[in-house]
Parts: C-alpha cells; structure tokens; sequence
C-alpha cells in the first residue's frame, strides 16, 4: 500500500526516480533498470512509482524524451550569443557541442542512440517530436547555408529517384530543402560516428584527446561543403 506521506517526504518524486533511473542505467545498464530497485532506493513503496510511470516502459520513455530535450538545448545553447549570419560558426559550435554533451551525459547519449533494450519499442508519437527538435538547429543551420548560397551542392553525387522520394517524405514533416535534409543526415552521421567511438573506449590508446580529432572534422566538413 502507497505510504501517504511519502510525496512529503521526498520533494518532487517524479524527478527523483529518473535520477535514481539514471544512476542505475550508469551502474547496470539500461536493459536491467528496474521499478522495485528504484523504489528500494528511494525507500518508497513499489506502487508508489506507479503513480508516476505506469510500467518500465513509461520510464524510459520518459528518459528518452528528457534526453532529446536536453541534446536539443544545449545545441540552442552553443549558439545562442553566436550572429546569425556568421553560419560557419554556428555550424562548428553545433558540432562541438554534440560531442560535448554526449561525452558529459554517456547514458544519455547510449540511451538514444546505443543498443536497443529488449522488449522496449519507444512510441514514435512521443519520442519522435522530441527527437526531431534535437536536430533542428542543425537543420535550420544548413537550411540557412543554402539559402545563402554558401552550401557547395554540387559537390554531391547525384540524387538517386529512390533518394529523392524518401527526402520528399521527410520533407512533409520538416520543411527544408532536399539537398538540406540529406546533408542534415550525412553531418549528423559523422559526428555520431566518432562519438560513439568516443564513449565506447573504441579508440586507440594513444589518442589522448579526442577532441582534436573531433574538431578537425567538422573543419573538413566545412571545407567539403562550404
């Protein structure tokens, strides 16, 4: 039975079992996370957390949708004293911050973008808006390179018919030119790479700051596209 005082003795419960669920996603992993381990932590009754999340399910969703919202606004952050027209800055600030905040909150990063945990199917309906405003500062930024005219298209190979209709179906839900979405993916994808690379412990031994290797990349990608 829900102890009556317990709201009262722990301020803001909801918040303290995502942190509790993030400590043990640290320790264990997120596959073995676990209500009744959480509220033994807490010292709260088991349905007590049923109050808040219905099941498991509901908690890491919820953790996810904290994780997108936190990837998202430490992008705005990165950019938010930079001068909108000095794009190539705002574009290497976005790089850099992505790999900082991934390197600050590991499970968050893994979380999002790691190993599936089994038997867990995040709803789209919910995880999805919070995913997509991760990436719309990048978007916006590349959006805005085009418009300028200082986005090297025709540096790409050509657009594939079957390419173009998937960009075409991305392009219903996120405005933006085609040429934009597919560079929004393939920019993405190489700071992804040596990210997750990165909090792996997937590099040679003898790199010692893989920031450098890091920033030279996104400095290449602004030579490749700009």
């Amino acid at each position: 039975m829900v102890r009556p005082t317990r709201r009262q003795q722990i301020p803001q419960l909801r918040d303290a079992i995502k942190e509790t669920a993030w400590r043990q996603i640290a320790e264990t992993g997120a596959a073995a996370l676990s209500l009744r381990s959480i509220a033994r932590e807490l010292g709260i009754t088991a349905p007590a957390i049923y109050n808040y999340f219905a099941d498991r399910d509901a908690l890491v969703t919820a953790l996810i949708v904290d994780a997108y919202t936190s990837l998202g606004e430490s992008q705005l952050s990165a950019i938010a004293a930079l001068p909108e027209t000095d794009l190539k800055t705002r574009f290497k600030a976005l790089g850099l911050a992505y790999r900082e905040w991934a390197v600050t909150y590991p499970q968050r990063y893994q979380l999002i973008f790691g190993t599936p945990i089994p038997n867990y199917a995040a709803p789209d309906d919910i995880t999805f808006p919070a995913a997509a405003n991760a990436i719309v500062p990048l978007a916006t930024t590349i959006q805005a390179l085009y418009n300028s005219r200082q986005l090297h298209t025709e540096r790409l190979a050509s657009m594939t018919p079957a390419l173009k209709s998937m960009l075409e179906a991305w392009q219903k839900i996120e405005p933006a030119d085609l040429e934009v979405l597919h560079l929004t993916i393939v920019v993405w994808s190489r700071v992804h790479g040596l990210v997750m690379l990165e909090i792996g412990n997937h590099i040679p031994p003898v790199i010692a700051d893989m920031g450098e290797i890091f920033r030279r990349e996104i400095e290449t990608m602004l030579l490749q596209y700009l």
